[in-house]
């Protein structure tokens, strides 16, 4: 008696623990609760029926805003070809390479031109991703497995995304070469099948390299260890993008593409000397737009870099105004930037146009969203998505920007001849970095950038890579 007494207790024990446990479900009485709150009436099944057959943002679409677009600028630096990043996360090389290049042509007051292989340098920013995340690994190896750091690596062992910084980093280091002598493969192009392999790999050497530190054996081995991995991922590497040319001759043409000179013996070294011919560590500061942090301090986001001997990502926050006033001076001068976004919101990608009121989505489903600019960040509703390397502004009589133009990496036949044009509005809420040479900037800020950074932690929502 005792026992079924007993037994009969711990049923109802557990009963009540089970429904406790489903408190905050979805109810029978909660969905009919729901269901009677929608009061469906002839308008929602004409709704209904054109949102079945339709995309939302041709339905959302506010055709009367159309009338504020056009692709007139009042200061616009000089044009050069547009580029096309396929299906790879390298808008940030494309972005980079886009200034490159523009400083070259102004130069030799646009006399010459120049190509740069993304291929190239993007087989050393896999390789030295590769090793950063092997040697973070062995950094963090005493940690437990579940440790937010160690977590981060092998979630994250490989990828194609990055900012200017990596650039700045890899380019004086491994030099840059023509687009003719190393050219685009399809796995440059289409990133995602040897980055996950490569991935896989490295997630497996990490537990292995963990396996040592824990077993105790000397850092010499280790270190030898790794560097047989990293001689695995090279060899894929080239398999698929091509070993790094290691000299080459190459003949520079002028903007009609006709040969100029005669042509030179150059080692990657040596051309990245000649074309971008200087150290960028030091010549610039990045800024960012974060709302939610105070504004004319400086941060610096721990692990986001791509050489692990590099230099973290560092950005000096600031309101959208200094950010505007900065990419003004540079525009003026002639001077392109690079620049990222969260391009994916209320983007008209028939015009090529992005403005805050191009949808209308509000209206169609009934409702509002009200979050701002940083309620949207503190939820990973938007980011830093994509880099694009600001070209052009459009000022009003009294030097106030209406809107701007930026060249895209997504071909020449796309947006408005491959570039896409922002309204101001838009411009300040879904802008977020800003690469700007110190010459622009004034003494006050460039003494803020130099501050003690303030670490932060490359899981924030805003520090995602650009791609």
């Amino acid at each position: 008696m005792k026992k079924t007494t007993l037994a009969l207790g711990l049923c109802l024990a557990l009963a009540t623990t089970a429904s406790a446990q489903k408190q905050g479900g979805i109810s029978a009485t909660v969905l009919q609760q729901i269901e009677k709150s929608q009061g469906s009436t002839a308008k929602d099944k004409a709704l209904f029926n054109a949102i079945a057959s339709n995309k939302i943002d041709n339905l959302a679409k506010n055709f009367s805003n159309r009338n504020t677009f056009d692709t007139h600028f009042s200061v616009e630096t000089a044009k050069q070809s547009i580029h096309d990043q396929k299906s790879s996360g390298r808008c940030w090389m494309f972005s980079s390479f886009n200034v490159f290049r523009s400083d070259f042509a102004r130069q030799h007051a646009d006399s010459l031109t120049v190509e740069f292989s993304h291929d190239y340098l993007f087989f050393y920013d896999q390789l030295e991703k590769a090793n950063l995340m092997l040697q973070g690994v062995i950094d963090n190896a005493k940690k437990p497995m579940d440790d937010v750091r160690v977590q981060f690596f092998f979630k994250n062992p490989l990828n194609d995304g990055g900012t200017f910084c990596g650039v700045a980093d890899l380019a004086p280091k491994y030099g840059l070469v023509p687009k003719q002598v190393q050219p685009e493969t399809f796995s440059a192009e289409n990133t995602s099948k040897i980055s996950s392999l490569i991935s896989s790999k490295l997630r497996e050497y990490g537990l292995e390299l963990r396996k040592m530190v824990a077993d105790g054996k000397k850092q010499k081995a280790i270190e030898d260890r790794k560097a047989e991995m990293l001689g695995t991922v090279y060899r894929m590497l080239a398999m698929t993008m091509g070993e790094p040319v290691k000299e080459f001759t190459y003949q520079f043409r002028n903007s009609k593409g006709e040969p100029v000179g005669e042509p030179r013996r150059y080692t990657p070294i040596e051309f990245y000397n000649e074309t971008v011919g200087r150290q960028l560590a030091g010549t610039f500061i990045m800024v960012m737009n974060d709302p939610r942090r105070p504004y004319h301090k400086t941060y610096e986001v721990e692990y986001d870099r791509h050489v692990y001997d590099g230099t973290n990502w560092k950005y000096l926050n600031l309101p959208m105004e200094d950010i505007a006033k900065l990419a003004i001076a540079s525009l003026k001068d002639g001077k392109k930037m690079y620049s990222s976004y969260d391009v994916g919101k209320q983007y008209d990608r028939e015009l090529g146009y992005l403005d805050t009121e191009n949808y209308d989505y509000a209206s169609l489903f009934s409702t509002t969203f009200p979050m701002d600019k940083a309620d949207r960040i503190a939820t990973y509703d938007s980011g830093s998505t994509h880099a694009m390397t600001l070209s052009a502004v459009d000022l009003d009589k009294n030097g106030n920007p209406i809107k701007w133009k930026v060249e895209n990496s997504w071909g020449p036949n796309n947006g408005v001849q491959g570039c896409l044009v922002m309204s101001n509005r838009w411009f300040n809420e879904y802008m977020f970095r800003l690469v700007v040479d110190k010459k622009y900037v004034p003494e006050n800020l460039q003494k803020e950038f130099d501050q003690k950074p303030v670490m932060v932690m490359p899981e924030d929502p805003l520090f995602g890579l650009d791609d």
